[in-house]
């Protein structure tokens, strides 16, 4: 995460570690009990806060939820690095990094819980995995595999399409098996050949790290 300002004075360190506790705290609630479950004096409690001093930093449970999928998003972009640092073809660091995501988003509860507010999620994936996802389509495309004169866009759209594709996955309205045209779907944003999709997307998928 970022690093705290050289200027940064006691009170605002206070805050900023007590946030981080905060986020931490319901991380591991979340993960317990489900979103729904927990309860913000148990994360409050399980950080070593009075039960008021969370709603310093979080008007509501709603609000703290998307700060821990937001640090997830986060965790998970630095958990595909480790990965693709080993891939040759930047084009296939940026094809696992998609497919992962819809991977995730379609089964842990902390994802499935938020994914109901579409817009707010594809939004903040849209800030939290972009430098990295961006990047990646930068590289891409001056390696010759993609052909993307704005990498903003593509990504733009593309979280709103995994955020809405995942939300009809977990919802029954389409079946699990669709992600492998999903990821053909949205590789074929990037200019690149629907037969140069489907063999991309088809590549074997070294597993992720634990979280």
């Amino acid at each position: 995460m970022a690093e705290a300002p050289a200027t940064e004075g006691r009170v605002a360190r206070r805050q900023r570690r007590n946030r981080a506790a905060l986020i931490r705290s319901a991380r591991e609630v979340m993960a317990e009990k489900g979103v729904d479950a927990a309860t913000m004096l148990e994360i409050a409690e399980r950080a070593d806060m009075g039960a008021g001093t969370i709603y310093n930093y979080f008007k509501s449970k709603d609000e703290l939820a998307v700060a821990v999928l937001e640090s997830l998003m986060h965790d998970l972009a630095q958990r595909i690095e480790v990965i693709t640092d080993t891939f040759d073809d930047p084009a296939e660091v940026y094809a696992f990094g998609i497919r992962t995501v819809l991977d995730i988003a379609t089964t842990d509860p902390r994802w499935q819980a938020l994914l109901p507010r579409a817009e707010v999620i594809a939004n903040a994936l849209f800030r939290t995995m972009g430098p990295f996802a961006i990047r990646d389509l930068r590289m891409a495309s001056q390696a010759g595999r993609f052909e993307v004169s704005n990498p903003e866009l593509v990504w733009r759209l593309s979280t709103h399409a995994l955020i809405g594709a995942a939300l009809s996955i977990t919802q029954g309205e389409m079946p699990d098996s669709i992600k492998d045209q999903v990821v053909v779907r949205l590789l074929c944003m990037t200019g690149i050949s629907p037969n140069a999709a489907v063999e991309l997307a088809a590549r074997e998928r070294p597993p992720l790290s634990g979280e």
